[in-house]
Parts: structure tokens; C-alpha cells; sequence
């Protein structure tokens, strides 16, 4: 019927037409002469279920009153005729079966692989497996590969791979893959067609034949006399030259967009200029089909650029309703395609953006919400970015660990968390107790510094918080809910498949479910509940073939398999504006196509590493040749670039680096600026287009108006308002840095601890100090192994109870016991020299001149024989140099007035003869400071002249006033808005009331 010799035929639709309904006109011409029930007889298989509903849609518009039966390529086989062969196992099955046997090879061989790739290389081994028996290659073809060897990495990737060869079976059908299945289906459908072919018409639409089981199913179909293979964006504008070069073995013409066409007309023995057209009323743009295929050609006969380039007319009709943006960064081209798609609306057209950038896909999706528009994602949403798919994410993350401030608040904040007593007739009210109590204990774990809160903290929280009675009662029980589901994830152990779901599940519905024990549907509930209820109830009927496995281990498993899945969400969208990915675009039903994300590494996507075959390894044993996709790419870039009006968008530069555009735009660019004058004009005209959008673009997300640059503060507060005491270690920050003591004692700012603590040099100082303190509080007379012997016991036991983070305490006793031996050393000689008589002594001086008082906490204080005493202050890091000390660093001065005039509440009153700082460091670094007299009586006499001038209301408490270095970091540096200002400004007093 579709052949006028009977011989095997190929059709094709030009690259730009509207495919479904080309089909649809071509099918109806050819059985115009027939009866109508033929047209519903007619088997039409589909690559997509876009495709399938762009065809039925296309069928449905009155044209003809029955409608073909339209399959998907992946349903071929689930007929009656097939039932006596077995249902396919799953791939989640495999690849769990491919771990087990992982995991034992990786006993044998532990030197081959870490333990953490098991679920990794079993991946691989599986996706290896499908290609195999998806292109027919079988075990001998890679056991006979000719590989040079002198390394033996060969040989021992082949002992791997051996694990996957053991799994194909000639003679059994059992445990049979999906693609494995799919080969059985068509060898039966060879033997049955071959002498009872079908007798009613049988298309496949919408496929290039790209795996080994389409194109041979593609080929029996085209050689059934009642058969036709349609082939999406045939470019009928090559000459036979070009489709002789195609077809050449090497890398290049793989990469070609027609390249899969003309192998497939190979297959049926026809030659690719033979291809017909399905539909000749199909509407195309010929110039720009034209143009592209020239700029496509295969890289080896590019010189024909030279020849039929400047020969080449009707550049404008091409071009005319071609847009290039060419943005500088992502945030631009991002607005520049959502205004082009809100435009697009505006004039009622159809339009879809086409992009493999799934960012991109999500940046425009968010902007276009400002004008309420929702688009239509074909790709939908990634399970493990849904509510219910966040919540096991983090949980199955967090089981074994013991949880950290910020892990327990990413619990408690999720949306689904305590969810489970939600009435619906009271709206919000019942989480709301539990969204102010988590509110209230975030507040107290950044301002206490509680690391990993226990059930101690917790409880203490929640009895010092409670207002009332019933108050305490009622955090308490919420308090103890917190702390149990926080016990429950440390508890782990080795366990099956099974038992880990358990824990999972059971964690999860107990997080929902809440204190008061309510029901956990709002974690299985709407179109994304449902979605994670299918992949865990996947893998508790395939649990049986996980085997054992640790915590980590499954957690790895679990989030593979939930970041697979995939939500549509089935709300209305906007009926005009699309986002599809490449394969869903060769459909071809927009009037508008935005090509979005045309750069290196997108457009095509870049090739992954291969971990087993190299390319002529590849090639040799039948496998898909790495640069196939490419050419699939380019042969989507082809069709889309085809339709009635295109805009072709990159950003020159993304988060990280210059990009670089993609290889056909760059081809597409190249030739026009050097085939001719009008061709030149006509990619100006193009980027002029682009241009216009960028300007929009850079507007949209500026302001109406324009806030000044912040002048470099210096707030006069009254002075009333003005602190009338401050420690020792203040002083520095009131000479060096002034706004930060108007922000912390005058306006009462405290800077909040991150919930992501980590063990920084504040936390390392303070464990220091607790190991000198324990230490020096137990002098006892004892020789130098048994003081050093005690040292590092003090060490131990102090680290181990004031630093939460066990990596930090390994580093921080390391670097305790290299300089431990030292230490010890030069502590006993200070003995010798004073006996300590105050250890973190408290200690507090008023001056009366200026009515103002100082406050210290001395770390020792050592009376030596002539009765004077020593002052010495610990420093985790490097300690000030002398001449630092004598402008900013007068802590130690200032302590040793305050011992001369008795403010220390357990040391006697005394003269200080000497002050050191000691410094912890590797070097153990020293600045010692003998007192002269009147060395404390003039820092003494310094202090009263500052505080009197900052008793002058005139004078205000400027930032950044004498800071250590320009890249200094002070906790209020947002408040003050340094950045809009710089050190050198001249300061900018403000009065305040």
C-alpha cells in the first residue's frame, strides 16, 4: 500500500513541520480509497506519550469520524499474542541482585573499589547489561576483544565484568529483562510476519531507530507491505555526496543530525536519497532548512562553504524570524526568555522553550509566576524535591548520625512535620504550637551554642521557657516527642532491605504523625505522596533481593532510587506556554520555539567517561558509539531551529566561568558572517533582535528608584545611652572598632551562632584554656614524665567533654600533644620562678574620674619570691607583639591595675612586676612585658582620657576606626553597610535621640 514495487520504503517529515499533523494527512490521503474501518485498524507505535497525545489531538479534529490505535514502542509485546512469555523483572531488581554480587566481589577483591561504590558500579553494570541486550552484543563479543594490555587494568575490568556475563542465558526465559524481552518479541514477530504479514496498515512514528530493538522493529515494519516508518526532520535538502559521507564509519559523521536516517535506510537496503516525503503539503521554511543543513555539514567537507555559501540567496526569508540572545549571565537570559514567552502570550501565540537545562527550565519557571503564568513541564518535578520526597531524604541521611542543631531544625521545619493532628476544620491552629516551639528552641541552640542538643537540653528548654503550668507541661511532652524521635536515629545497625524501610518509614510517619500521635496521611497524600508511597512499596517487593546492608550503604541505595523518580503535577497550566526537553520537541506544535540554554555541555550534553570500554573498544564489540547522543542532540537543535519563529538563546558566562556556545550555533554564526554581506546583515539583524530582549531583561529586576550608597557611620547616641562598663578584652574593640561597642552595649545586638556550627578557632581557644585551667588547678609536686603524663590525661578528658565534634577533637589532641612536651616544660620553669595564686580570677576596677567601671576574668596570676606578682593571659593563636601592646592590646595592663588597686576577689592586693601574653601556637610564641614604674599608671591614665572622650557628645562611635587588616571581619559589618563605603571615607556623624 505504501510502496508502488513492493520493495522496503522510508518516509520523512522536513525538519519545521508540524509532524502530528503531517502524519495524520498523509495516513488519511493513502486510505482515501479504502474503507473507513481501516483508518481504525491502523497500528501507529510512538516513541512518547507527548507524541501519542499530539497525534490523538491531531486526529481528533473532525477530520475523520474513526481513530487509529496508538501504542507506545515501549508496550510492544503486551498483547494477547505474547502472554506465554514472562513479565520482564524490574530494573530495580537487577541492579539489586548486580549489588549483592558487587558487594561479594568487592570482599574478594577489596582492592578493586571502595565499599561506598557498590551501588554505583552495580548502576553501571546494569545500564552495561541493557545496551547489551538491547544491541544484541553477547558476553564472547567483549570476552574477544583485542585489548593491549601491559597493565593489566584490562584483565582485571574483565574479572568485573564477569559478575554480568554470568546473567545472560540462551536457553532459560526466566528473570528476563525488559530489553531482553523485547528482542524474544521481535524474533517472533520476524518469524510470524515473514509468512503471514500484517494486513492492516502499521506505523512507527516519531523514533530515528537510535537503539538496537527500535531500529530492528523500525526495519521489520518498513519492509511489511502494509507497513511505514516516518521519520521526524529528514533534511531532503542534502545531496547525495553529503549522505555518502554520513555514512562513513568515523567519529565525525556519528555526530551528524541525519546520521541516524541514513544508517537506518542502510538497514533496509535503501539508499538515504530515497527517503519520500509522507506528506507533500507539508509546510516548511526552505531557506532557513537550507541554511542550517549547510551549516551542519559533516566537518570533513565544510570547505563546501567556500562554494555554495556566497552563493546562497534568500538569507533574509531564513533569518527573518530568527532572534539570537546572547546574555551575559545566566539571570539574564533566564528574564530575557520568560519576557519572550510572556510576550508570546500577550499576542496569543503558542509557545514552548526547548532546553536539556533542567536550572534554566526552573529559573524561567519562577519568574513567569509573577504574571501568574504556569507552564506546562513535560519533565516534571524530581520526586526528591517534593515535600514528602525532602522529608525521607533528610531523614534517611540522618539515621546513624547523632543529630546536630541544624539537622534536628531541618526536621522540625519541614513542611510535613507534625501534620498529623491537622483538622481541617481549624485550618493552620493545630501546627501551630509546634511551628512557635520551634521558633523559640532555634533561638535558644544559636544563642546557647548548643551543638547537638541532648535530651537534657531539650528538657532544661522547655521547663525555663514555660509560661505557665499547663505551658510547661505542654512543651515538655513536645520537648520529650523531639528528643525520642532524636535517640530513635542514632540507633542503627547492619540489617536487610526490610528493616531499613522499616526504620525509614517508621521515622518518617512518626515525624509527621507528631507529639500527639496523629495519623501520617499528609506524607502519602496527593499526586507527590503517592509518588514516594510507589517507590517505597517498589522496594519492599524487591526487598528480598537486597541481601544485608549498612545504614550508609542504604542510604546511598534509597536516594538513587528516589532522585529516579519523577512527579507530574496535575493542576491546569497555561495552555500556550510549554517547556519541553529535547525528544518531547519533535513534535513541533508551538509557534514559537525558544532554544534556551545553547552552550558547550548543554547543547549537546557533554559525553560521560566510559568506566569500562574506550571508543574503538565500543566499536568493535557493537556497543552505541559515545557521540551517538550528540547526534541525536543535533538533530533535535535541527528540528526545532526549524520552526515559523525561533529565538536561539546562551549566557555567556554561568556561576562559575566564560562558557562556550554550542557547536552548531557557533557553525550556524561562522557561516553567516562569512558567506556574504547579506548574511552578515542578517546575523546583525538577528542579535540586534537578542539585543532588545537583553535590555528588557536588565530592567526587569531594577528598582524604581535608587537608594543611595550608605556614608561610613559614626552614631552619636546621648550620653546617657553610652555603656558604663566593659571588660578588659572590650577595650580593644572600643579603640579599634567603636560601632561594634554602639551595637552591641548600646543598642543590645548580639550576633546569633550559626546552626551549622563548626569547631572554629573561638571554639579551639576556649577548649585551650579549659585544658591550661584543669591543669594548673592540679599542681602537685611530681616529676616532669608524671606532669607531663597528667597534661595529656587533662587534655583528653577536657576535649572529650567540651568539643562535640569528635574529627575536631583527633586534629585539636594532635596538635596538644606536639606541643605538649614543650609545654609541660615551660610551665614547670614558671613554677620555679612564682607560685599561681589566682586561675581565671574574677576581677573589677571603677574609675571614679569618669564614673565607669572595668570588669576581667585573669587566666593566672603567679606570686613570686620578692612578693610581686605576674599577670599571663593565654592565647590559642599567635600572641601581640610589643608594640601592639602598648596601643591596642592593653588587656594585661589593664589587670594589672586593677591588681594594684585590689579588684580581684581571691588574689591580695599587690604590685605587678610583669605581664605576658603565652601564646599556644606551634612555637609556642611569648610576649613578655616587664613593668617599669608608671607603666600602669599610664595606661591607667589612657583609658580615663578615652572614656572621657567618648563621654563628649560630640564624638561619635565610628566604624572600622584602626582596624588590624583591610580584610578584618566584625560581626556588624551588615548593619553598617560596609561595602557601600570603604575605610578611607571620611566618617559621617549622625545624632541620635
Amino acid at each position: 500500500m505504501f510502496s508502488s514495487d513492493g520493495s522496503p520504503t522510508l518516509f520523512g517529515v522536513p525538519c519545521g513541520a508540524h509532524y502530528p499533523s503531517a502524519v495524520k494527512r498523509g495516513l488519511l490521503k493513502r486510505l482515501a480509497s479504502m474503507s473507513p474501518e481501516m483508518v481504525a485498524r491502523t497500528e501507529i507505535y510512538v516513541n512518547t506519550s507527548r507524541m501519542k497525545k499530539e497525534l490523538m489531538a491531531s486526529f481528533e479534529d473532525g477530520s475523520t469520524q474513526f481513530l487509529p490505535k496508538f501504542r507506545l514502542l515501549s508496550d510492544l509485546g503486551m498483547d494477547h499474542d505474547f502472554m506465554d512469555l514472562p513479565v520482564p523483572i524490574s530494573g530495580l531488581r537487577r541492579r539489586l541482585e548486580l549489588a549483592q554480587l558487587v558487594s561479594h566481589f568487592l570482599k574478594q577483591e577489596p582492592q578493586f573499589a571502595t565499599r561506598s561504590s557498590v551501588f554505583d558500579l552495580s548502576d553501571s553494570l546494569a545500564l552495561l547489561m541493557a545496551e547489551m541486550q538491547d544491541e544484541g552484543v553477547t558476553p564472547q563479543d567483549i570476552q574477544n576483544l583485542k585489548v593491549p594490555d601491559a597493565s593489566g587494568h584490562w584483565q582485571k575490568s574483565l574479572q568485573f565484568l564477569s559478575i554480568l556475563f554470568g546473567l545472560f542465558t540462551e536457553d532459560s526465559t526466566s528473570d528476563l529483562s525488559l530489553e531482553a524481552r523485547m528482542r524474544l518479541v521481535i524474533d517472533r514477530l520476524e518469524r510470524k510476519w515473514e509468512s503471514a504479514p500484517p494486513e492492516h496498515p502499521v506505523l512507527v512514528v516519531g523514533s530515528t531507530g537510535s537503539r538496537g530493538t527500535t531500529a530492528r522493529f523500525m526495519t521489520l515494519v518498513a519492509k511489511q507491505p502494509m507497513g511505514a516508518v516516518i521519520l521526524p526532520g529528514v533534511d531532503f535538502h542534502m545531496s547525495a555526496d553529503v549522505w555518502t559521507q554520513i555514512r562513513s564509519e568515523d567519529r565525525i559523521s556519528v555526530e551528524h543530525p541525519q546520521e541516524r536516517m541514513a544508517r537506518l535506510a542502510q538497514n533496509i537496503g535503501i539508499d538515504p536519497t530515497q527517503i519520500q516525503r509522507w506528506d507533500t503539503e507539508t509546510e516548511e521554511n526552505i531557506a532557513r532548512n537550507r541554511l542550517v543543513s549547510l551549516a551542519l555539514r559533516p566537518a570533513p567537507i565544510t570547505d563546501q562553504w567556500m562554494k555554495e555559501g556566497p552563493t546562497f540567496e534568500q538569507i533574509k526569508p531564513a533569518t527573518e524570524q530568527l532572534t539570537l540572545i546572547e546574555a551575559p549571565d545566566t539571570r539574564l537570559e533566564s528574564n530575557a526568555i520568560a519576557l519572550v514567552l510572556r510576550h508570546a502570550v500577550h499576542e496569543g501565540k503558542k509557545t514552548a522553550l526547548v532546553t536539556p537545562d533542567r536550572d534554566l527550565a526552573r529559573r524561567v519557571t519562577a519568574l513567569l509566576s509573577r504574571w501568574n503564568i504556569v507552564p506546562d513541564d513535560s519533565a516534571g518535578i524530581p520526586l526528591s524535591q517534593t515535600p514528602p520526597g525532602r522529608l525521607l531524604r533528610h531523614v534517611v541521611g540522618l539515621i546513624g548520625r547523632i543529630l546536630s542543631s541544624e539537622d534536628l531544625l531541618v526536621l522540625l521545619k519541614h513542611p510535613l512535620c507534625a501534620r498529623g493532628g491537622h483538622d481541617k476544620t481549624s485550618g493552620e491552629d493545630d501546627r501551630g504550637y509546634h511551628l512557635l516551639w520551634t521558633r523559640e528552641l532555634e533561638v535558644h541552640l544559636r544563642r546557647k551554642g548548643i551543638a547537638f542538643p541532648s535530651q537534657d537540653d531539650l528538657v532544661h528548654w522547655a521547663i525555663k521557657s514555660g509560661e505557665s503550668k499547663d505551658d510547661k507541661e505542654a512543651r515538655l511532652s513536645w520537648a520529650h516527642w523531639v528528643a525520642d524521635i532524636s535517640e530513635q536515629f542514632q540507633q542503627t545497625s547492619d540489617g536487610s532491605l526490610k528493616t531499613h524501610l522499616d526504620r525509614l518509614v517508621a521515622l518518617s510517619s512518626r515525624l509527621v504523625k507528631g507529639p500527639d500521635a496523629g495519623d501520617d496521611s499528609e506524607l502519602w497524600a496527593q499526586h507527590t505522596g503517592r509518588e514516594a508511597r510507589r517507590v517505597v512499596e517498589e522496594l519492599y517487593r524487591e526487598a528480598d533481593y537486597g541481601g544485608s546492608m549498612s545504614s550508609l550503604e542504604f542510604g546511598d541505595l534509597f536516594r538513587a532510587i528516589l532522585g529516579r523518580g519523577i512527579v507530574r503535577d496535575p493542576s491546569p497550566k497555561h495552555p500556550q506556554v510549554m517547556i519541553w526537553g529535547t525528544l518531547e520537541a519533535r513534535a513541533l506544535g508551538a509557534d514559537l520555539v525558544i532554544l534556551g540554554g545553547l552552550n558547550e555541555g548543554i547543547w549537546p550534553q557533554s559525553v560521560g567517561q566510559d568506566p569500562w570500554f574506550n571508543r574503538d573498544m565500543r566499536r568493535k564489540a557493537g556497543l552505541l558509539s559515545p557521540e551517538q547522543n550528540i547526534g541525536l542532540s543535533a538533530h533535535d537543535f535541527q528540528q526545532a531551529i526549524a520552526a515559523p519563529e525561533v529565538v536561539l538563546a546562551r549566557a555567556k558566562r554561568d556561576a562559575e566561568a566564560e562558557t562556550v556556545a554550542s557547536r552548531w550555533l557557533i557553525r550556524l554564526t561562522n557561516l553567516m558572517s562569512g558567506m556574504s554581506d547579506e548574511g552578515r546583515q542578517g546575523l546583525e539583524a538577528m542579535r540586534h533582535r537578542g539585543a532588545e530582549w537583553i535590555t528588557l531583561a536588565e530592567h526587569l529586576d531594577r528598582p524604581d528608584f535608587t537608594l543611595p550608597s550608605a556614608h561610613r557611620p559614626s552614631p552619636r547616641p546621648p550620653v546617657a545611652a553610652r555603656p558604663r562598663q566593659l571588660s578588659v578584652t572590650r577595650i580593644e574593640n572600643l579603640i579599634r572598632d567603636p560601632y561594634e561597642i554602639y551595637a552591641s552595649r548600646v543598642l543590645r545586638l548580639n550576633k546569633l551562632d550559626p546552626l551549622s556550627r563548626e569547631p572554629d578557632v573561638r571554639e579551639r581557644g576556649t577548649a585551650l584554656h579549659a585544658i591550661m585551667e584543669t591543669y594548673l588547678s592540679q599542681t602537685a609536686e611530681e616529676d616532669y614524665e608524671a606532669a607531663l603524663a597528667r597534661f595529656l590525661n587533662v587534655a583528653e578528658e577536657v576535649l572529650e567533654h567540651e568539643v562535640s565534634w569528635p574529627s575536631a577533637r583527633r586534629v585539636w589532641l594532635g596538635r596538644v600533644r606536639r606541643i605538649a612536651a614543650r609545654l609541660v616544660k615551660r610551665e614547670r620553669e614558671r613554677f620555679a620562678l612564682g607560685t599561681p595564686v589566682g586561675i581565671e580570677a574574677k576581677g573589677a576596677m571603677h574609675l571614679h574620674e569618669v564614673d565607669f567601671s572595668l570588669t576581667c576574668k585573669a587566666d593566672r596570676i603567679d606570686r613570686k619570691e620578692d612578693d610581686s606578682f605576674v599577670i599571663y593571659d593565654y592565647k590559642s593563636g599567635t600572641p601581640p607583639t610589643e608594640k601592639q601592646t602598648k596601643i591596642f592590646n592593653v588587656q594585661l595592663h589593664l589587670e594589672a591595675a586593677m591588681m594594684e588597686e585590689g579588684g580581684f576577689e581571691t588574689v591580695p592586693i599587690g604590685k605587678v612586676s610583669e605581664v605576658a601574653y603565652l601564646g599556644l601556637d606551634n612555637k609556642l610564641t611569648e610576649t613578655v612585658l616587664p613593668l617599669d614604674p608608671g607603666d600602669v599608671a599610664e595606661v591607667k591614665k589612657k583609658l580615663v582620657q578615652l572614656i572621657r572622650s567618648y563621654d563628649d557628645p560630640a564624638l561619635g562611635y565610628t566604624a572600622r576606626r584602626m582596624m588590624k587588616t583591610v580584610r578584618y571581619e566584625t560581626n556588624f559589618e551588615h548593619l553598617s553597610r560596609y561595602g557601600e563605603w570603604s575605610d578611607a571615607d571620611t566618617p559621617v556623624p549622625e545624632d541620635l535621640e
